[in-house]
């Protein structure tokens, strides 16, 4: 099974912590701090996975969310937002968006959601 899994926030210590916890699970992780260097690993390598914070710098979660569609890669994405009851709606129209997780989470959550998330291909 394919355990590699990209991580897009642009707050370093939330890179930080999704890495350490997705790592002792075994999983292999990339991080990027932008939506515009997402989109540039997502072209460069196949994911398993993708969290991916609604609010970037220069290129937001939805443009990724976009450009995956675009690009046709089969990436199930977990969307990391502080306010999910306003975003919900919006991500409703992307099928590839399997969570809305809310900040902050319950890092417990974090690796049973991304093995859902996987499986959900």
């Amino acid at each position: 099974m394919l355990k590699d899994v990209l991580v897009v926030d642009d707050q370093p210590g939330i890179r930080l912590l999704l890495t350490d916890i997705l790592m002792n699970e075994g999983y292999n992780v990339t991080t990027a701090s932008n939506g515009k260097e997402a989109i540039e690993k997502l072209v460069e390598k196949h994911f398993a996975t993708i969290l991916l914070d609604y609010k970037l710098p220069i290129v937001d979660g939805v443009e990724v969310l976009k450009k995956i569609e675009e690009l046709n890669l089969r990436i199930p994405a977990i969307v990391m937002s502080g306010l999910v009851e306003k975003i919900e709606n919006e991500l409703e129209s992307f099928p590839i968006v399997k969570t809305v997780l809310a900040k902050p989470f319950d890092i417990q959550q974090i690796p049973i959601l991304v093995e859902q998330s996987i499986d959900s291909l």
